[in-house]
């Protein structure tokens, strides 16, 4: 399995189309950057639930999913499901992050994504974000769009179990939903892990990457 490890990790941009997103799809990857890279300032934008119960949660799940780093979110109030009919707003929430920071990397959903809201973010990101490092992610659901993902951050069961919890304390409005569940959550992360040679992982598209092997 080849590896790529950045030089440091100072600042982080994600982003979401609901409520919930980031901490399904990569909770486990925030976990294990905010524990390696104490105090890293994170930005994020998620462009549902704002001024809703969803807010309250998100913002206490974030807080959960990166401790010690200089989180700063900001939830819109673009109606789920509606952000095609939404472009300008959600496009003008996009640019407004990107005057903010300056990120190493950037994690957001990925253009195959069968979600028209997530999809239509990922359209959005490299419009604003045109040369920086991004990793689409995944999140499982009934439209079964998992795909061939290829980029992964291994973790183990602490981890993994970690995640799961955190799900499950700060997400109350979403346990009644049928995906909404340990069992698939340790799964995906199972078979990600078994495609990176590791226990547990989550995966990522990596649409363009341009480096540097000089070794400077």
């Amino acid at each position: 399995m080849n590896r790529l490890l950045p030089n440091g990790l100072r600042r982080l941009a994600l982003l979401a189309a609901h409520c919930d997103d980031l901490a399904i799809s990569a909770g486990g990857t925030l976990l294990v950057i905010c524990t390696a890279h104490p105090g890293i300032r994170v930005d994020a934008l998620v462009l549902s639930g704002g001024g809703t119960v969803r807010e309250e949660e998100e913002r206490a799940a974030l807080a959960a999913f990166c401790p010690g780093a200089d989180l700063r979110l900001t939830v819109a109030k673009i109606p789920d499901g509606r952000l095609p009919a939404h472009w300008d707003e959600a496009k003008a929430a996009v640019e407004e992050l990107r005057l903010r920071t300056e990120p190493d990397l950037i994690l957001a959903p990925h253009a195959g994504d069968a979600h028209q809201d997530h999809r239509g973010l990922a359209e959005l990101v490299p419009t604003a974000f045109r040369d920086h490092l991004t990793l689409g992610y995944e999140i499982v659901k009934w439209d079964g769009d998992l795909g061939r993902p290829n980029a992964y951050q291994p973790y183990d069961l602490t981890i993994a179990e970690r995640k799961v919890s955190l799900l499950w304390d700060h997400y109350p409005s979403q346990r009644h939903r049928p995906w909404f569940d340990g069992e698939a959550f340790l799964g995906l992360a199972r078979i990600r892990g078994i495609e990176c040679h590791a226990r547990y992982a989550e995966a990522f598209y990596l649409r363009k990457l341009a480096l540097d092997l000089t070794g400077g």
